[in-house]
């Protein structure tokens, strides 16, 4: 299994949110995102929240430097 991570710095946000989390596993990604999105961005913990969030999982781990917008 190889690592994985989600950047929020690829999504614009009032916090202007400098956060990125990886794991070797989906699910430990999952959780910390979940986490990280319910206290931080007041997202609902719910299934569609998931299943967004693991459509953003990225192969590797994040690069220190910021990386452009997301056009979503």
């Amino acid at each position: 299994m190889s690592r994985k991570y989600i950047d929020c710095r690829e999504f614009p946000s009032e916090q202007n949110c400098t956060v990125a989390i990886s794991a070797d596993s989906d699910q430990e990604l999952l959780e910390a995102a979940v986490q990280h999105a319910v206290a931080v961005h007041q997202h609902e913990d719910t299934k569609e929240l998931r299943g967004q969030l693991m459509q953003l999982f990225k192969e590797g781990s994040p690069s220190t430097d910021r990386p452009a917008m997301a056009t979503h």
